[in-house]
C-alpha cells in the first residue's frame, strides 16, 4: 500500500469515526432528541446524515420491531458541522408495525420531515429476481482513482466514510457512460458491531450518494460537466431484509424520469450474495445552472 492509498484510508475511517459520532442521540426530552452534525464536506449539510439520523431517532421509540420503510421530505438546506434536533411523534403501535414521524430542526428552521415505519418481519418466505451481473468490488477502481484521473481532489482529500467501488467516472467529473444503469459496490470500511438499526442507518446514509447524478448524468440539458444544478426533494428507502453494512452491498441506481425540472431516480440494493436487500427513490429538482 503506498503512503497515498494510507492516507486516504486513513481520512475515511477517521470520517467514519466522526459519522458514528452523529449518530448517538443526546435526549433532551421525551421522544427528543439532539446530535451532533458530521464535519461537513458540502455547502450544506449532507442528506444522507439527516436520513439516517431521522432514522435512528424514530427507532429509538420502538421496541422488537426493524426498520421497513423511510418516506423524507427535504424542507431547507442545513449548516454543515451545527448540531440538529429531532422529534419524534409516535403515530401508532400495532401488533406488529409501528409508525413515527419525525422532524429534524436547525434552531426554528425545520431541515427534513420523515415518516419512518417498523416490522415484526418473519425469515420467509422471499422472493425477488435475481441481482444484476457485475464485477466484484475488488475488480472495480475506488471513487477515489477516477478522481485522481479527473484532477479534481475534492473526494480524495474529503472522501465519504465508505469504502466505494465504481466501474465508471461520475457525470461530474467527466463524459458518463450512454448505460441506462450504473452500479458500484459500497460498505463501511470496518467492523461497526451487531446492532441492527445502525446497520440499516449507515446503508441509509449511503444511499443519498450518486442518485443525483442520476439526473445529471443522462439530462437533456447536459453541455458539460458542471452545466446542471440540483437539489434533492424527498427520498424513500423500503428494507426487504436485514442489512450487514460492513460487508459490500452493490448499489445499482438508473434514471426512471425527466419531467420539467424534476427527475426521478430509482436504486436496488443487492448483498454480496445477490440478494435483494433495499429499493431506494429519490425525486431531485435539477435546473440549469444560470449564466
Amino acid at each position: 500500500m503506498s503512503s497515498d492509498d494510507s492516507s486516504l484510508e486513513e481520512r475515511i475511517l477517521h470520517g467514519l469515526d466522526r459519522l458514528l459520532h452523529a449518530f448517538e442521540l443526546e435526549p433532551i426530552a421525551d421522544d427528543h432528541f439532539r446530535v451532533v452534525a458530521e464535519p461537513g464536506r458540502f455547502d450544506r449539510v449532507f442528506g444522507g446524515q439527516l436520513l439516517a439520523q431521522a432514522l435512528l431517532a424514530a427507532a429509538a421509540t420502538v421496541d422488537g420491531k426493524a426498520p421497513q420503510s423511510l418516506h423524507a421530505y427535504f424542507v431547507e438546506g442545513g449548516i454543515p458541522g451545527e448540531a440538529v434536533e429531532l422529534v419524534v411523534d409516535r403515530v401508532r403501535d400495532g401488533r406488529s408495525m409501528s409508525t413515527r414521524r419525525t422532524t429534524i430542526a436547525q434552531g426554528e428552521r425545520t431541515l427534513l420531515t420523515a415518516i419512518c415505519s417498523f416490522h415484526d418481519n418473519p425469515e420467509g418466505p422471499h422472493l425477488a429476481g435475481p441481482g444484476p451481473g457485475s464485477p466484484g468490488p475488488d475488480e472495480m477502481p475506488r471513487l477515489q482513482d477516477w478522481v485522481v484521473h479527473a484532477n479534481d481532489r475534492f473526494w480524495v482529500d474529503y472522501p465519504p466514510p465508505l469504502d466505494i467501488r465504481i466501474g465508471e467516472s461520475l457525470s461530474f467529473l467527466g463524459e458518463p457512460s450512454t448505460a441506462t444503469t450504473r452500479s458500484h459496490w459500497m460498505r463501511v470500511p470496518r467492523h461497526v458491531g451487531d446492532v441492527q438499526v445502525l446497520h440499516a442507518a449507515l446503508l441509509t446514509y449511503a444511499t443519498d450518494y450518486f442518485l443525483m447524478d442520476m439526473a445529471f448524468r443522462s439530462h437533456p440539458a447536459r453541455s458539460n460537466p458542471t452545466s446542471l444544478r440540483g437539489t434533492s426533494l424527498d427520498h424513500a428507502i423500503w428494507f426487504h431484509r436485514p442489512v450487514r453494512f460492513d460487508e459490500w452491498h452493490l448499489h445499482t441506481q438508473e434514471l426512471v424520469a425527466i419531467s420539467g425540472h424534476r427527475g426521478l431516480a430509482r436504486g436496488s440494493i443487492h448483498g454480496a450474495a445477490g440478494r435483494l436487500v433495499a429499493t431506494v427513490m429519490q425525486d431531485i429538482l435539477v435546473r440549469e445552472q444560470s449564466r
